[in-house]
């Protein structure tokens, strides 16, 4: 990865119409990744988006590649980052493409792409699309361009794939639910599969116009849901992000339901009816201990990965294990679908809910997080990492003398965004607060000078 001059952790991503994100650098990446993939014996890729107002242009450049590739085009419009993954399989596409930047603001875009499986592009062809991109574009004759057409069904496919993860003999009926689809691409899913499957649902954030997307409200911002929650008096909130991949939950109380307690609630649902297999959960270096704890309390191993639901897929691959995910609010179930989704992982909740006859508040106190700090501080790229400055480190050593066993320190870069992420889990607020803010303030003085 670290020797790729445009893909990241996530596929292709930045502010728009800047680096890699304009007109004719993303014609030139469709006709590349068209080539490259081409001579793997694809003939049809699927294109779908989020609602960002650059996806109409980022669509239309990466059309014009493909076709100068010769190959066909099915535009599904905007969709899920996991309704692309899950839609390139059912009709039977060899490569699906996803325009979204997820929970990025929204003068930022990104090019991801999905394999026929539906799983994320393996690393060799990642590396092949970037080498093809240094070849020039010749376009293909006249009678070899690639033909693209628009898919009108395609919403309503991907709503009867989700209903079908939920159990036929259960219902949501008496449900009031708070759905805040971040004005992202979700905005005409969600809502109607909840609705579909029996529930009252009050919408936040389904009135996307280009400009809108994640701006205080979804996954990335969890003050507008817990107030919608404890207004209407619901049962519980779910709160997507921009290309719907990920969720985070607010349970009747107004309590955030992280990723970590998500993916706990599934996994303990998964051993109680028996589909866990004696498989495992993977979280990562970011998730939280009590999470760790909690599902050694139930003797359910647990393997950390690197940051990324790309890494929590490698090791979930890699074991053979099926549930897994980020605090953040990326959960995976291999069970059910071949990547994260949002609205799958929340109807798992739901289901679990409903089999235990308890509330979200009460599912979630199986486990006790760890009080956990996370701080992000912005640099300039270019510039010597932060994270290897004398200071830095010498701040990071004060932390892990001070805290012993009772805490740990984690810093790394964004695979998404310019920021260092300094994380400070410890038994005691205050301790992780202080140690977080003493390292933060450590990174931004050295990314000043």
């Amino acid at each position: 990865m670290s020797q790729r001059k445009y893909f990241g952790t996530d596929g292709i991503r930045g502010k728009v119409g800047e680096s890699a994100i304009n007109p004719e650098f993303v014609t030139k990446l469709g006709w590349a990744a068209g080539k490259v993939l081409a001579g793997r014996g694809t003939n049809k890729v699927l294109i779908g988006k989020d609602t960002r107002i650059s996806g109409y242009m980022l669509e239309s450049a990466l059309e014009a590649g493909l076709s100068a590739a010769g190959i066909n085009i099915g535009l599904l419009g905007p969709m899920p980052t996991p309704a692309i993954a899950y839609l390139t399989k059912t009709f039977r596409s060899e490569a699906g493409i996803v325009i979204s930047a997820s929970h990025n603001p929204y003068y930022d875009n990104g090019i991801k792409f999905f394999s026929a499986d539906g799983f994320k592009l393996d690393d060799d062809i990642e590396q092949a699309i970037e080498d093809m991109l240094e070849q020039p574009m010749v376009c293909a004759a006249p009678d070899k361009l690639g033909k693209a057409t628009r898919i009108n069904d395609a919403a309503g496919r991907y709503i009867e794939f989700c209903k079908g993860t939920f159990p036929s003999d259960l219902s949501l009926t008496g449900m009031k639910i708070v759905v805040d689809c971040a004005h992202g691409a979700t905005y005409h899913i969600a809502p109607n599969v909840l609705r579909e499957l029996g529930a009252e649902v009050v919408e936040l954030g389904t009135t996307p116009n280009g400009l809108n997307i994640n701006d205080d409200v979804g996954a990335t911002s969890m003050q507008a849901i817990t107030e919608r929650v404890l207004a209407e008096k619901a049962d519980l909130g779910f709160a997507l992000d921009g290309d719907g991949d990920r969720i985070m939950m607010v349970d009747h109380k107004g309590n955030v339901v992280d990723g970590d307690e998500i993916v706990y609630i599934i996994a303990r649902d998964a051993l109680k009816s028996g589909r866990l297999n004696g498989g495992g959960v993977v979280g990562t270096l970011m998730s939280n201990l009590g999470l760790e704890v909690a599902l050694s309390r139930l003797s359910i191993p647990f393997a950390r990965s690197k940051v990324g639901d790309r890494y929590v897929m490698e090791l979930l691959q890699e074991k053979g294990w099926n549930i897994g995910g980020e605090s953040s609010g990326h959960v995976l179930n291999l069970a059910v679908a071949s990547t994260g989704d949002g609205v799958v992982s929340g109807l798992q909740v739901l289901t679990s809910m409903l089999r235990a006859g308890m509330s979200l508040y009460e599912l979630r106190r199986g486990m006790e997080k760890f009080p956990q700090t996370l701080i992000n501080v912005r640099y300039s790229e270019g510039k010597s990492s932060p994270l290897e400055h004398t200071d830095v480190l010498a701040a990071v050593k004060a932390a892990e003398q001070d805290m012993g066993d009772d805490g740990r320190v984690l810093l790394r870069k964004s695979g998404t965004e310019p920021l260092i992420r300094v994380m400070v889990e410890a038994t005691k607020d205050e301790l992780a607060s202080k140690w977080a803010e003493a390292i933060a303030e450590s990174v931004r003085k050295v990314t000043a000078q």
